[in-house]
């Protein structure tokens, strides 16, 4: 196996086509294909599959070209810092779901370090591409929940991807609503208190399954239920339609501003907000800056301490 057989898979992955693919490495189409051939032959699975409707990247090849993704990037940085002589920037990247403190960590963390040196990147997004990007090296981690519901399923899940989750911490549920709601001065609200108001969730797309749902008891029949794709949209149709979602009561008002407010639910239903990695790789130092970052909530949890900006 060679840089060049691992570059040509990653070509190949990214134009999803043979001929376009050999015409951007500026070999021949026929050289291209033999070359994937005895890749394919030596790492004994099937990366790409042919069909009269171009090329495909198998389960198995999604991970392969994943692997080979990092080998390249590391090799370049190699080669740019010690044969280039160049000052490459280190790289870190986190994936999750729509968790506002989670932001609010990443924005401290950077602070810190500066974007001098690091090359950052975060992607808020839906659960499915949270485990995705974590499997196919986008993100070094990826922060999302479990719970009595969806553990088993996404466990499973997880270890198909050769992928461990780690907890941080647990917490209760609550009601996320903006301060004008009508329940927002209760001390404790129930489902049955919420029936006639719009229940908000984040839409999962084509991987829409009630174990990617981002919000906890995705099964009950609500009367009124919305869905949308992004936290801004989310926090404009709370106060526009009255409409609520469920989270685990930890708010950055700095990021979603000071007009919403967390009620605690009335269930014993708890979520274990942890980070999934990949198997058998350490973490890098700046990883770990920031999962300590995070960690800071599990303080604010247990002790009930509400730092500025933050509502537990």
């Amino acid at each position: 196996m060679t840089l060049s057989q691992l570059r040509y898979a990653i070509t190949v992955a990214d134009s999803r086509s043979m001929n376009q693919a050999a015409q951007k490495l500026f070999i021949s189409q026929p050289s291209l294909s033999a070359a994937i051939r005895e890749l394919e032959d030596e790492v004994g699975i099937e990366i790409f599959r042919r069909t009269n409707r171009g090329i495909q990247v198998t389960p198995d090849g999604e991970e392969f070209v994943g692997y080979a993704r990092q080998v390249v990037e590391q090799y370049a940085l190699i080669e740019a810092r010690y044969v280039d002589k160049e000052k490459v920037k280190k790289k870190f990247g986190v994936s999750m779901q729509h968790y506002s403190f989670a932001v609010k960590a990443f924005v401290e963390m950077v602070r810190r370090f500066g974007m001098e040196r690091y090359e950052f990147s975060i992607y808020e997004t839906q659960t499915y591409d949270v485990i995705e990007n974590v499997k196919n090296f986008r993100s070094e981690l990826g922060i999302l929940y479990l719970n009595d519901f969806n553990r088993k399923v996404l466990g499973k899940i997880f270890e198909e991807n050769n992928l461990e989750f780690h907890e941080l911490f647990d917490c209760q549920e609550y009601v996320y609503l903006w301060s004008g709601h009508p329940l927002a001065k209760k001390k404790e609200i129930t489902l049955e208190d919420l029936e006639d108001y719009p229940f908000l969730s984040f839409d999962q797309g084509s991987n829409n399954s009630f174990y990617f749902a981002e919000e906890v008891f995705s099964t009950y029949e609500y009367k009124q239920s919305i869905k949308a794709n992004d936290r801004a949209t989310m926090l404009n149709l709370m106060k526009g339609l009255n409409g609520y979602t469920l989270c685990s009561g930890i708010i950055c008002e700095n990021l979603n501003g000071s007009e919403y407010c967390a009620v605690k639910l009335s269930t014993e239903e708890t979520m274990t907000i942890g980070y999934l990695k990949r198997k058998g790789i350490p973490l890098s130092s700046i990883g770990k800056e920031y999962l300590k970052e995070i960690s800071k909530y599990n303080v604010t949890i247990q002790h009930t301490i509400i730092p500025r900006g933050v509502l537990a």
